[in-house]
């Protein structure tokens, strides 16, 4: 993204958070979100099968589930649908191997936060999920369809609700601009698997583990490093069009920056992502002068859900 268009959102950003009140809009919203939730779906109308007589509006795919997302991998063509397939396998294989923590409060309050961060930006349908992870490292996940996690070291560390809005809004960059698909995309497993199309792939359950491997191996992946600036960029102004404080992201990079590499609990965080003093400086070099006439966002300390 480059500064020129960084400016026009943050441009965007600013006339958005004069009138986001993250203190009351996000309340009135989540109002709504509780009785349309509270309403149980109706049942999808049952289909017929079309007669032999009357012709089908679009052709029947006689391709198997795996080469169908095989297919779009290849062509960089994934479904919503299929990204939420990959999301939930990759989030079913990281909770196996870590576990949320078991406090509903908190977990109610992170998704509360993070879905109304979501609604600001150009993929809010998407069904999202968030979550805090029992573990004492320092880290955020993201998977595609919409899942976000942030650990419990993590969380320990954020000073207010702003800072949890700056850093759950960098995860959703990570999946809206669909960061983790363009790594699967680029895999030696595509690559192997272009060449059995059609033979040795039979299931799609088989391909997708294939593709994400196991909850180590998905807290071990790292993203390209213009993925992670790219989406420091997005959580900055998506925090910014909620109403949080723009700044908050930069704090929390700071204060992450003051932990010593020697520190077991971000040594996973410094191997998959670039130092925390190199992207606050990116993050102050796109930004420059831009937000000094934004209205002051909103911190919330009060409203901020501590761990005991």
């Amino acid at each position: 993204m480059t500064k020129t268009l960084f400016a026009l959102i943050l441009a965007m950003a600013a006339s958005a958070v004069q009138a986001s009140d993250p203190d009351r809009t996000y309340k009135d919203w989540f109002k709504d979100q509780k009785l349309a939730m509270a309403t149980p779906p109706q049942a999808a109308p049952r289909q017929t099968a079309p007669s032999a007589s009357s012709p089908s509006s679009s052709p029947v795919s006689t391709e198997r589930p795996a080469d169908q997302l095989l297919h779009a991998l290849l062509s960089g063509k994934v479904s919503v649908e299929e990204e939420r397939r990959i999301g939930d396998k990759i989030a079913g294989n990281f909770l196996g191997a870590v576990k949320l923590v078991p406090d509903d409060g908190l977990q109610h309050y992170v998704n509360l936060v993070g879905s109304w961060v979501a609604q600001q930006s150009e993929r809010p349908d998407l069904p999202w999920r968030f979550g805090v992870v029992d573990s004492d490292d320092i880290n955020a996940f993201a998977a595609p369809g919409g899942y976000v996690f942030v650990t419990k070291g993590l969380y320990r560390r954020l000073a207010n609700e702003a800072d949890l809005a700056g850093v759950l809004g960098h995860e959703i960059g990570h999946v809206i601009r669909k960061h983790q698909l363009k790594v699967m995309q680029k895999s030696q497993f595509i690559a192997l698997a272009a060449g059995l199309l059609g033979k040795q792939v039979k299931d799609e359950n088989q391909l997708i583990q294939n593709l994400v491997g196991n909850g180590a191996e998905i807290m071990s992946r790292s993203l390209d490093k213009e993925a992670e600036f790219e989406a420091d960029r997005v959580g900055m102004v998506l925090a910014a069009r909620a109403g949080y404080d723009a700044y908050a992201l930069p704090k929390v990079l700071e204060d992450i920056g003051h932990v010593s590499d020697q520190d077991s609990r971000v040594a996973l965080l410094f191997k998959t992502h670039p130092r925390p003093i190199d992207r606050f400086d990116h993050l102050a070099e796109a930004v420059g002068d831009r937000l000094d006439n934004l209205p002051e966002g909103k911190s919330l300390d009060q409203r901020f859900y501590r761990l005991p």
